[in-house]
């Protein structure tokens, strides 16, 4: 499916905007803001240092605005995992630094119309800030079923 790229960059322009107008959201989970900073954003456009397929930033551009009201009503997190990685640059000696890298995975059903199952990932780096970092549809249930009909990033 070929992407027509006015309406991408117009969808890509109205996603940066909403994310550019707020640069917190507070989350009850944690009893504190989560920061939505350049990372996050970058996130939905490449991973693994390779640009994802415009279909697949189309569909996370989609879901953005939906992410803000998981993290404001998100009470219980449904994944977590920690690891130790390198992170940041290579110093003198050859070395990356290692930090111990943690994700909190939110999943909910949302929606006004159109239900839908998404899950929000927010990450923290060492000791830092919490993040958003990526959504993604989560729309298969157990039963095989789906909370949509068609394409997500046709809704």
């Amino acid at each position: 499916m070929e992407v027509d790229e006015e309406k991408f960059n117009q969808i890509k322009g109205k996603a940066r905007n909403s994310y550019d107008a707020k640069s917190k959201i507070f989350c009850p989970y944690f009893g504190f803001d989560i920061t939505l900073n350049s990372d996050g954003f970058h996130h939905l456009q490449f991973s693994a240092r390779r640009e994802r397929s415009k279909k697949e930033q189309l569909l996370k551009f989609r879901l953005l605005p939906l992410v803000f009201k998981v993290i404001k009503n998100s009470g219980t997190v449904q994944e977590m995992r920690s690891d130790l990685r390198p992170f940041g640059k290579r110093g003198r000696d050859g070395f990356i630094p290692m930090k111990t890298i943690s994700y909190f995975a939110f999943i909910a059903i949302i929606g006004e119309e159109k239900k839908v199952k998404i899950k929000t990932i927010l990450r923290r780096v060492g000791g830092g800030n919490v993040m958003f970092w990526s959504v993604m549809p989560c729309s298969r249930l157990k039963n095989g079923q789906k909370l949509y009909s068609g394409d997500i990033e046709d809704e």
